[in-house]
């Protein structure tokens, strides 16, 4: 499905006219507001002179899914928020757009990334195939160790690939990154449900470390009457459906539930597919809304409608109930009020430690209390940005490094 893009790529000449804007300052606060720090002003000034692919080299040192962050990292608060520009009220250089463009010239140049085979190589196990894995995978390759990736779904890319509003990333540009792993000899295995259809014991007694980079489950349930009804939809299948090219129809008028990042994404793309009356219904004030300001203003520019301070009690076959007395017309509803955490998986780990779900870790490393498993990514932070999981997965992979040397 061919949404419009949210930032089209900067043409060559704009890209080193934007570059030349840069100060390249010596603390350089915008790589500091990057979580895999990524040296800015670096990359930036190669851009800058010229030299695109040398750029894109600087950015994968740091980050390996330096693509997918160009294109969804939430850059107004992170690298972009930061820059020194903002104090004397000039627009910040456009690094997210700098940086897609030096990563589209090296897939474009069929570049790769650095690894090493080594005889006897330890091996390394990680569930799940998303950024957190594949960040730990490409710098466990880098210094010659064995890695396979599991995964239940059938195509790599985790949150990249399912979870990430088609109009911010495609799964085709998922498919990119993953290949690029790929090709530093990382073996992908999908299908396979760790605890299912691979035993745990299978899992310790084949390999010398663990990563643990699973995510987080569906939406969770609210639990009112209706909520079974079939054009109720939990907005992640929603969006990996119409991202897979899976069957679907939307209605005119469609209803998402909650007042984060997923459900802006989930209301965008209702537009996009043809929902006519697209309403985002918020259970408390818009002071209080977890979703970025910007994201909040383009879903306003997209025609998406806001209420707020509305509590749905029920829903029926056209409409949402609420508990202020508001009735909104809904003839698909869109639940996106959190993710689940995958305790039915992380559980049978029985040596590692939770914390309201989530796998306790030294954040230093990534180890977990047992010291052959590590973690990274949702898992561990709660649900966060493809950044963070990026810089979690390295962190790990430094730290099992570290172990098995």
């Amino acid at each position: 499905m061919n949404f419009p893009e949210l930032h089209p790529t900067l043409a060559p000449q704009a890209a080193v006219t934007e570059a030349n804007r840069c100060l390249f300052c010596f603390d350089a606060p915008c790589a500091g507001a990057c979580p895999t720090h990524i040296d800015v002003p670096r990359f930036i000034k190669k851009i800058a002179t010229g030299n695109a692919f040398g750029a894109a080299e600087t950015i994968l040192s740091a980050n390996v899914l330096g693509l997918s962050c160009s294109r969804v990292c939430p850059v107004q608060v992170l690298c972009e928020g930061a820059c020194v520009y903002h104090n004397i009220n000039h627009q910040p250089i456009t690094i997210g757009l700098l940086q897609r463009h030096a990563m589209e010239h090296f897939y474009s140049s069929a570049g790769k990334l650095p690894y090493k085979t080594v005889a006897n190589a330890k091996k390394v196990a990680c569930i799940g195939a998303g950024p957190a894995s594949l960040a730990c995978a490409a710098e466990l390759r880098k210094h010659g160790l064995e890695v396979t990736i599991f995964d239940k779904r059938p195509q790599p890319g985790g949150l990249n690939t399912y979870g990430v509003a088609q109009y911010k990333f495609t799964p085709t540009d998922s498919a990119r990154e993953v290949e690029l792993i790929r090709a530093t000899g990382v073996e992908f295995r999908s299908g396979v449900s760790v605890g299912e259809t691979l035993s745990i014991e299978d899992l310790e007694r084949d390999f010398d470390a663990i990563f643990i980079g699973i995510g987080l489950g569906l939406t969770q349930p609210l639990g009112i009457p209706g909520e079974k009804l079939s054009h109720v939809v939990n907005a992640l299948d929603f969006i990996a459906a119409y991202k897979t090219a899976q069957p679907m129809h939307v209605g005119h008028s469609v209803a998402v539930i909650g007042g984060g990042n997923t459900a802006i994404d989930a209301a965008v793309a209702a537009k996009y597919l043809g929902g006519t009356h697209v309403s985002i219904l918020y259970r408390r004030a818009e002071a209080n809304m977890s979703a970025f300001s910007f994201e909040y203003e383009h879903a306003r520019h997209a025609g998406v409608n806001f209420i707020w301070n509305a509590r749905p009690i029920n829903f029926t076959e056209h409409s949402v109930e609420c508990d202020n007395g508001i009735v909104v017309p809904a003839q698909t509803i869109i639940l996106a009020i959190g993710q689940s955490r995958l305790l039915e998986t992380l559980s049978q780990i029985r040596t590692i430690q939770l914390r309201n779900g989530q796998v306790v870790v030294n954040p230093a490393t990534g180890q977990t209390a047992d010291p052959k498993y590590f973690a990274g990514g949702d898992c561990v932070n709660g649900g966060r940005e493809v950044v963070d999981a990026a810089a979690e997965g390295k962190r790990a992979a430094q730290g099992i490094l570290q172990c098995l040397s």
